[in-house]
């Protein structure tokens, strides 16, 4: 069951603290829906959810035509004119995605993405629903 909002604070501020240049951090369902945020304003980090769910879709669909892959997404990375964008896989049905500028180190933020992945993906599993409930 995904914990409180609020718990997920401290983890994403330090992700942000720790690599110069991040924008913004959002934790997201497969569905697109927010789970937590750091950064940027509420409605925006919306749209960010929402705009995954789409980009997990066509990773897992490009996945399908690589013959070795098992079709699951790890890691989306999109370079844009002022910064960039990541999405990993955070859990059973969570994503972590990251918004950041082009001072961002690349390495460093994956890196920190994958080190809080492991650290507490567990906490980041956001179960199927079914009419709105956890199923």
């Amino acid at each position: 069951m995904i914990q409180q909002r609020a718990n997920f604070d401290w983890m994403l501020k330090e992700l942000a603290d720790g690599v110069h240049g991040t924008r913004q951090i959002v934790v997201l369902s497969a569905d697109g829906l927010r789970i937590a945020r750091h950064g940027g304003d509420p409605d925006g980090a919306d749209r960010l959810a929402a705009a995954c769910a789409g980009l997990q879709s066509l990773a897992a669909a490009v996945a399908t035509e690589i013959p070795e892959s098992d079709g699951n997404m790890r890691m989306v990375i999109i370079e844009v004119n002022g910064g960039y964008f990541y999405m990993m896989a955070a859990g059973a049905g969570a994503y972590l995605a990251v918004l950041a500028d082009e001072t961002v180190d690349a390495g460093l933020i994956g890196n920190r993405m994958r080190d809080l992945v492991v650290r507490i993906g567990a906490h980041l599993t956001s179960p199927p629903r079914r009419d709105g409930q956890a199923v």
